[in-house]
């Protein structure tokens, strides 16, 4: 049958998101329009092909335990020198996604796995570069700014070629969206 490599992510809205994606190309990653911009849920997974479909069906009810939430996006961030990103700071809506990421690879589903780092939601805007090009990412988009409501989280599929292509949106079973709520980060968790 064969296997896919699948991700989960929080696809980062137009405008923002293909700017973003430029800047990450025009630092020099290669990677960049093979990756949409995102906030990853679950990171590069190797499943069986014919495990796709109660994967997608998962992801559904997953889904609809989720409720609408204010993202934000705000300055930079680095994990260098462990790994060398550099990322834009997720600073409402962070609490939100680490809950949908564990649910996402909670042990009663078809997800479950370890992460090789702790989770830390972030939009990934430079990655194995030269150490000047990831300066130059960390500092010119260090007044970067976005807001959107999150309304959903996508499945996608890495082809054979590297691309990530989106198969399927998954919304979540509310639409009912908290306001934004400025700088300070909204515990919207408490309200699952």
């Amino acid at each position: 049958m064969g296997t896919v490599t699948i991700g989960v992510s929080i696809a980062v809205p137009e405008p923002h998101g293909s700017l973003l994606q430029e800047r990450r190309a025009g630092f020099g990653d290669a990677a960049a329009h093979g990756i949409p911009t995102h906030v990853t849920l679950l990171p590069p997974t190797e499943i069986g092909s014919a495990e796709l479909p109660t994967v997608e069906a998962y992801l559904g009810e997953v889904a609809a335990m989720g409720r609408p939430f204010p993202m934000r996006l705000c300055g930079t961030g680095t994990f260098r020198p462990l790994s060398p990103v550099v990322y834009v700071r997720v600073v409402q809506g962070a609490d939100d996604c680490a809950w949908l990421q564990q649910r996402v690879r909670d042990a009663s589903g078809p997800l479950d796995r370890e992460l090789q780092f702790p989770y830390h939601p972030h939009v990934t805007v430079a990655h194995g570069i030269d150490e000047a090009a990831m300066d130059r990412a960390f500092a010119e988009l260090a007044d970067f700014e976005a807001e959107w409501p999150c309304m959903g989280f996508a499945l996608y599929e890495q082809g054979a070629d590297g691309v990530w292509r989106r198969l399927r949106d998954y919304a979540f079973g509310s639409s009912v969206v908290p306001p934004q709520v400025g700088h300070a980060e909204r515990g919207s968790i408490a309200s699952r």
